[in-house]
């Protein structure tokens, strides 16, 4: 699991990097969409987060009931 958060925190970093290389060399100043900017800046994290939550798993026997305390002897 930690692995695959440091893999997608690097892929981010990455991406960053290609991004920030891709803005020095444009030639003319962009103009952002307001709509655009809130998207990058609220949906990328939320999408990362439902990600983590489908995908987060705790290891067996931790957390949570099991289902043999719960059922009744005769």
């Amino acid at each position: 699991m930690v692995r695959s958060v440091i893999r997608l925190w690097a892929l981010a970093l990455m991406l960053s990097a290609v991004l920030v290389a891709a803005g020095q060399r444009w030639s003319q100043p962009l103009h952002p969409e307001p709509l655009l900017a809130w998207l990058l800046v609220l949906g990328l994290p939320l999408v990362v987060a439902l990600w983590l939550g489908f995908n987060w798993r705790l290891p067996a026997g931790q957390g949570g009931e099991s289902l043999k305390s719960a059922e009744v002897e005769p």
